[in-house]
Parts: C-alpha cells; sequence; structure tokens
C-alpha cells in the first residue's frame, strides 16, 4: 500500500488517540487543584471556621448559632451545613446566610459563614393623616425601640398595629405603609416612616336582623351593647364598628334567644356593607330555632335538703321556657338572691358540685341535677398577703371568717367588699384562695390585697369679683396617729392604721379664710367598728379694711365636733347609728347681717343623731351598693 494511501487510513485513528490523550492530561492537571466534586460525597474533618459580614454580633456568636464545632465531622455534601443555615437563619438576625468552604487540606476542611445583618432602627416617625397626639399614642402601641432589628416582620407587624388603632376608631379604610431610608449617621441603621391615610370616620346607619320572628329587633339591638347605630337621640352614645366588639355582641344575641328558650339558636351569616362613603348596614340572618320548655325537673344524690326544697329554690317550673342564664345563676351564683350552691356552701360545703344533666324530647327538656355534696370544711388558719403598707389587724378586723368556724361562702364574699370598701386596695386584685384539707375537713384561708394609691391631694383655685379664691385639701385615707412619734415611720406619713386626717385650706387674701382639721378612727379601741370622729374649723370674713380703721368689720366663726359611730346588726349589719355633738361660737365686729346683734358672740350647741344604711362596697368607683 502506498504511504499516502496508509495516511489517509489511520488519520482517523491518530486524531482519536491524540483526542484521548489530551483529555487525560486535562484531567490530570485538575486533580492538582483542591476543588470539591459535589457529585460524590467526602467526609471532612473541620479544621476552622470564619465568620464575615457582623457589623453589631459578636462572630463567635454566629459560631454557636450554627452548631458547627472545629473537629466535627461532616459530609460535603450533606445534611449539616443545610441545619447550620437555617439555624442561623431562625435567629432572624440576618437578611443573608451562606456557608461556603475556604480551604481544603486532604480530609480537613476549613469553613467560612457569611451573614448579612438587618439594619438596626435609628429612628421612626408618622406621616400622613396623623396628629401629634395620635403619634403619641401610636408609638406605644407599635413599641418600636432605637437599636432594635428592623426586618420585614417588624415592618409587618408595625403595619397592622397602626390599621387596627384608627380601624378601632372607626376609620375602617384606614391603611398604612412603612418606607425605610438609611441612615448615615450611624452604621447599617435606617430610618422608618409610617405613612398614614385614615380615611373617613365610618359610622353604623342601621342594622337589619333577618330571620327574627319571635324576638323583636329593638330587643335584639338592645343586646349589642357596643354596637350602635347613629340616631338623632343617641347623642352620647358611639355608632362605631368595631369588629371584635361587634363579635362580643353576636354572642349576646344569641344569649337572648336563649333566655327565651331557643337554645339552638345561631347565626346563620353576618355582612357589613356600604350605604355611602361614611356610612354602613349591616344585615344579620339569625335561625331561631325550635323553642324548648322544662318538663320535668328533679335532684339526685342530695341528703341534706329534699327535693322540693330544691327544686323551689331553683325557681324553674314545669312549662317554663328554657333559660340557660337563669338555670345557671339559680345554681351556681344568682346576685340578687339565694342559689342552691350557697345553700351548700354557706354551710360548710366547700367541694359541692351540681350537675345538670339535661335530656331533649321533642320541644321539652327533662332536667336531672345531680348533686354532689362533700363533706363540712371548717377555717384552720387564715393568712394574708399583698399588703405592703396597711397593717395586718386592719385588714384582720374585716374579715368575718374566723378559724374554728364553718366554711361559709358568702362571708367571705362580704369580706371581700369589705376590704374593698376600705378604699386602701386594687378592687381587681383583691381575692380569697381556699386551700382545702379533705383528709382532716380543715381549709386553710388566703386572703390577697394589693396596695393602691388612696391618699388625695385637692389645689384649685377660681377667680371671681375682682378676687382670686384658692382652696387647698389633703386628704390621708390610711394614717396611723401611733405611728406619728416614730421617725422611721415618717415615709413619708406614719400609715397602715386605717385612720384619716384631712386638712383644708380656703383663702381669697384678707376677704375671707377658713381652715379646717377633721381625724377619724373606724375602730375606737380596736375590737368593734365603733367609730370616732373630731373636727374643728375656724372661718374669717372682713370688708377688707385694715383693723384700725373704723370701718372695719368681722365676722370669725370657731367650730368644733366629736362623733361616735355604731355599725348596727339590725335590721342588718349595713346599718350604722351616728351621734355627733358640735359647738360654734359666732363673733361679730361692726357686722351687719341677718344677725339680731353686729357686735359681740354667740355660741350653738348641737346634737345630731343619724340613722343610716351603707352598702357600698367601692367608694370611689361605685358599681353596686346603696346608702341611705
Amino acid at each position: 500500500m502506498p504511504a499516502a494511501a496508509l495516511f489517509r487510513a489511520w488519520r482517523p485513528l491518530a486524531l482519536w488517540l491524540c483526542a484521548c490523550l489530551c483529555a487525560l492530561g486535562g484531567h490530570a492537571q485538575k486533580l492538582d487543584v483542591p476543588a470539591m466534586d459535589y457529585s460524590y460525597p467526602r467526609e471532612f474533618t473541620i479544621g476552622g471556621i470564619t465568620v464575615s459580614g457582623c457589623v453589631t454580633r459578636d462572630p463567635n456568636a454566629v459560631k454557636l448559632f450554627s452548631g458547627l464545632k472545629v473537629g466535627d465531622r461532616i459530609t460535603i455534601p450533606g445534611e449539616r451545613i443545610g441545619r447550620a443555615i437555617r439555624a442561623i437563619w431562625e435567629q432572624k438576625l440576618f437578611t443573608d446566610v451562606r456557608i461556603e468552604e475556604a480551604e481544603i487540606r486532604g480530609s480537613t476542611i476549613f469553613l467560612h459563614i457569611i451573614v448579612q445583618e438587618n439594619p438596626q432602627l435609628a429612628s421612626y416617625g408618622f406621616g400622613g393623616t396623623v396628629t401629634r397626639s395620635e403619634g403619641d399614642k401610636l408609638r406605644e402601641q407599635i413599641s418600636l425601640q432605637r437599636g432594635q432589628q428592623v426586618n420585614e416582620a417588624v415592618k409587618a407587624n408595625a403595619v397592622q398595629a397602626v390599621s387596627k388603632y384608627f380601624v378601632d376608631k372607626g376609620f375602617l379604610k384606614a391603611t398604612a405603609r412603612i418606607t425605610e431610608s438609611r441612615d448615615t449617621s450611624l452604621e447599617n441603621s435606617v430610618r422608618l416612616q409610617v405613612l398614614v391615610d385614615r380615611g373617613p370616620r365610618i359610622r353604623i346607619k342601621d342594622i337589619f336582623f333577618h330571620g327574627s320572628a319571635n324576638v323583636a329587633q329593638a330587643k335584639l339591638r338592645r343586646a349589642m351593647k357596643g354596637t350602635k347605630r347613629k340616631r338623632w337621640y343617641n347623642i352620647f352614645g358611639s355608632s362605631k364598628f368595631i369588629r371584635s366588639t361587634f363579635r362580643e355582641d353576636l354572642d349576646k344575641v344569641i344569649d337572648v334567644y336563649n333566655e327565651k328558650g331557643y337554645r339552638n339558636a345561631s347565626i346563620v351569616r353576618d355582612t357589613v356593607r356600604y350605604v355611602s362613603d361614611r356610612k354602613i348596614a349591616i344585615d344579620i340572618t339569625v335561625d331561631e330555632g325550635r323553642r324548648f320548655y322544662f318538663r320535668n325537673i328533679h335532684f339526685t344524690g342530695n341528703t341534706k335538703y329534699s327535693n322540693d326544697t330544691l327544686v323551689s329554690l331553683l325557681g324553674i317550673r314545669r312549662g317554663d321556657p328554657y333559660n340557660k342564664k337563669k338555670l345557671d345563676s339559680r345554681l351556681y351564683m344568682n346576685p340578687s338572691g339565694v342559689d342552691i350552691s350557697s345553700l351548700y356552701m354557706d354551710r360548710g360545703y366547700l367541694s359541692f358540685n351540681p350537675d345538670p344533666v339535661e335530656r331533649v324530647e321533642g320541644d321539652s327538656i327533662d332536667l336531672e341535677v345531680r348533686i354532689r355534696e362533700g363533706k363540712q370544711y371548717r377555717v384552720r388558719d387564715i393568712s394574708i398577703s399583698g399588703n405592703t403598707k396597711t397593717f395586718d389587724h386592719v385588714i384582720r378586723r374585716e374579715i368575718r371568717t374566723r378559724p374554728g368556724d364553718l366554711f361559709d361562702r358568702s362571708e367571705v364574699i362580704r369580706s371581700q367588699q369589705q376590704l374593698i370598701s376600705l378604699g386602701f386596695f386594687d378592687p381587681a386584685q383583691v381575692n380569697v384562695i381556699p386551700t382545702p384539707d379533705p383528709a382532716t375537713g380543715n381549709v386553710d384561708m388566703n386572703y390577697i390585697v394589693a396596695e393602691k394609691p388612696s391618699d388625695r391631694l385637692e389645689l384649685s383655685g377660681g377667680y371671681g369679683g375682682g378676687r382670686v379664691l384658692v382652696s387647698l385639701g389633703l386628704s390621708f385615707t390610711n394614717f396611723s396617729i401611733r405611728k406619728a412619734f416614730d421617725k422611721k415611720a415618717w415615709t413619708p406619713l406614719p400609715a397602715g392604721d386605717g385612720q384619716t386626717l384631712s386638712l383644708r385650706a380656703q383663702t381669697n387674701g384678707s376677704y375671707y379664710q377658713s381652715y379646717s382639721l377633721s381625724f377619724i378612727e373606724p375602730w375606737l379601741g380596736g375590737r368593734k367598728p365603733n367609730s370616732l370622729s373630731l373636727g374643728g374649723y375656724y372661718t374669717r370674713q372682713t370688708n377688707g379694711v385694715t383693723r384700725d380703721n373704723p370701718l372695719f368689720q368681722e365676722l370669725g366663726i370657731y367650730g368644733a365636733s366629736v362623733g361616735l359611730g355604731k355599725r348596727l346588726r339590725w335590721p342588718d349589719d349595713y346599718f350604722f347609728l351616728n351621734l355627733t355633738g358640735s359647738y360654734q361660737r359666732y363673733v361679730l365686729k361692726n357686722w351687719n347681717s341677718l344677725f339680731a346683734f353686729s357686735d359681740g358672740q354667740s355660741d350653738v350647741y348641737a346634737l345630731q343623731l343619724r340613722f343610716v344604711r351603707r352598702s357600698i362596697a367601692e367608694p370611689f368607683w361605685i358599681t353596686q351598693g346603696s346608702e341611705t
């Protein structure tokens, strides 16, 4: 074969061999570079970890967040790196997290964690339709703090809080958004601007009930205490729409139906629609369901009282419309009278429990009340906690339960009312916790109170007739006169004995001056609720000229009083008998008035007897009780 022909035959094979050699040479060259082939997992030992990107955060903390440590064995690729990234990310401190290989030395790998911190809040403000006073209130709502991390969740919560604030004020179309700008004065810091468009205030024009065939719509509207229509006669009532309040009012609508026997009544749907740009109408569709009636009522498990006695006390008769509210109040707590629970618990049956079981047949309900009477408990120990200023004996003398007495729920409730009526404690935090001991039949009572400021300062001024009148009054309602000579008790005043010391001064200069001082000891002697009151005052009036002027006129009145009070037991122990003796001296100098004389003095003695019934529990915020 000629040489040329032989060359042409072997040429493709030669080219193929050259290509293979080049490929092998290239592969050998890549092996000299420490690069990862992520197609084949390899196990490494962590030789070191470095962190970059931290501005305010400690790099060591980032390492700790990752869970990676020098010397750990990891597989790359593997789940360990992914878990480390998620662990750092879950701290919500960074906007970006990466983990890269910094170097590989055989089976040892060096990792590099790269983070980008969330910016810090330098300052924030409000824009749009927000007044300065509203801005101050919004700052309390959104609780943004200078220096805190800013992320999307923080901004979203702020927008939600601002929108809710205005929606609760009746601005249902209120919107808010946040703009972010870099603060150049601080590294990695931003300034937020909350832009608000509150829109018009939306009022409720009308409320319609659909499906209410047996209950008047007016009665249902009255039950919705927090959702009212705008009417001309509703001057002081609010007609704002607050969704959370509206939901509560829907439950009250169902309560109205339940009280009339419609125990299965339900709200099918409710719709809020705009009837104008500033007014809405509410459509509420109800399903009244069937009306139910009580049929047979009986008690089981009762050994202390007969079935007839308990049925009579329950106050529900056969044929009465089913009323869940009335049933519960007569079983557990009736604010206007005696209930079955008090019948037992006022006689020591602390663990008493009635369990009503209803059986429905057609439109009738048979009621079986399963009674668990339990055992009688006696009071063993009475403790007091929470009184930081008032002495124990002041509280203990108002407590009507005594060690050795049978547990009495009515007396416990009355004791709470007595403590509240003192005015020294927060009514919402006055509580009684009984701790029964079933093994011995004893119960320990812990009366819990929380002191509140009760002293009063009055400073007022007025102008009239060309003169300025200034009044100053001080009233210390938890004073302790026996501690008045103890220097350590003046912090700032001796207190804790429940006494009242009042001082008052009023003047407009030389024309009129009045000074008074009074003291009340509610438990004279400390054993019985017999009160002692002492008072004195001085009033002076002149015509304003100097004393050496022949036209000078003056009227002086000196007064003092002593009173004794006693709490009675009949007709009940809300009655008080007060006897007060008073003395007044009038001193006149050239004073022309209704008196029969213009110069001289006159003494007046008086004796007053008062018969009072006082059942007010909270003296400063009256919610129940009376005084006659």
